[in-house]
């Protein structure tokens, strides 16, 4: 990850069966310790994507006694993208990604 506005990442998703799903994009925001915005319609470079599903952004606050509230939200372009992401398991990846990340937090 490159993490700066225009700056690359990658995100390889593993399903059941072994196969993987790459998905480049680029960063649009980049607010250390606070926010970060992403989006898969573009590749690095600024080169347009051939499909896009959407813009995620990523927030983080202090929630006291030495913990961070986490927020994730995702905006689609539309709802026939929103439906296609659901039915690939969007919910349920995004939410073992938060649990994956709340064990891994537990050890810093």
């Amino acid at each position: 990850m490159d993490m700066r506005p225009g700056g690359e990442f990658l995100t390889v998703m593993n399903g059941p069966d072994g196969e993987q799903f790459a998905n480049p994009g680029v960063f649009l925001a980049v607010e250390p310790h606070r926010r970060l915005v992403t989006t898969d319609a573009f590749r690095p470079g600024w080169i347009p994507s051939d499909r896009a599903f959407m813009v995620a952004e990523m927030t983080f606050a202090d929630a006291g006694d030495n913990k961070t509230r986490y927020m994730a939200r995702a905006m689609h372009w539309n709802e026939e993208s929103l439906k296609e992401h659901e039915q690939m398991g969007f919910h349920e990846g995004w939410g073992a990604a938060a649990d994956q990340l709340q064990v891994l937090a537990r050890t810093l």
